[in-house]
């Protein structure tokens, strides 16, 4: 599924691997339905369990010691969150939380584990994906620091609509100045700049995408780079 699909109920991760792969993962695997706010994992705490959501999306943050976060990567149901753990880690460098509700497909760390080490071919898919995830960390972290807050907000609700069934996008002020960093003043001032020029409509807690081309056009670079590098991850393969 491209990372500007809309959801189909299938995970690109785990459509993209053969039957073989896919086995070792389907007896341990279950599907829940996670809503938004669900806090999945803690920085610091032990990773217990793989994600692979099928719709919705999760949000990654990095958390300063007084609570307070910054999205650092969003994942949909092009990839996972956890997979590290398939490789060497097993402890969150950051907060997992759901910031879109939806299907997820999970399975615990040890059949994780069993089956990526069972695979070589599974081992290369979870390791292509998590360079894939540390290059777009990287690329939010570099967005964060250098980009205008405006360019980010449309970055950011371009990345959201491509995981959403829907124009309509279920979002509070407050979440989004949580994601973004910046005050919850800030992003109602901007939301009306995008509104009034025609590209969203929103009211409380709901933000409605009304012109998805112009919004492209006011975003930086980085929505188009995450693109790329996700669709790299199941185009290079064998390269």
């Amino acid at each position: 599924m491209p990372m500007n699909g809309r959801q189909t109920g299938q995970n690109r991760l785990l459509a993209a691997l053969s039957a073989s792969d896919l086995a070792l993962l389907t007896p341990h695997l279950k599907d829940g339905h996670y809503k938004q706010g669900a806090v999945l994992q803690e920085p610091g705490e032990p990773i217990e369990i793989v994600y692979f959501p099928r719709s919705g999306m999760i949000s990654l943050l990095a958390v300063m010691e007084a609570g307070n976060g910054i999205e650092t990567a969003t994942v949909g149901a092009e990839g996972a969150v956890g997979v590290i753990t398939g490789l060497s880690g097993r402890i969150a460098t950051g907060r997992a939380i759901v910031q879109l509700e939806g299907l997820f497909a999970s399975i615990a760390v040890a059949p994780f584990q069993r089956a990526v080490s069972e695979s070589s071919a599974l081992r290369e898919w979870m390791a292509r994906y998590n360079d894939a995830q540390i290059t777009l960390i990287y690329q939010v972290a570099g967005c964060n620091a250098l980009h205008q807050v405006s360019a980010r907000l449309c970055r950011w609700l371009l990345q959201t609509h491509d995981r959403h069934d829907g124009d309509v996008i279920p979002l509070t002020h407050e979440f989004l100045s949580e994601m973004l960093g910046v005050q919850r003043s800030t992003v109602t001032m901007l939301a009306r700049e995008l509104q009034t020029l025609g590209l969203i409509k929103y009211r409380r807690g709901r933000i409605e995408v009304t012109d998805r081309a112009r919004l492209e056009g006011k975003a930086c670079e980085c929505y188009a780079t995450a693109r790329r590098t996700v669709d790299r991850v199941f185009t290079d393969v064998g390269k």
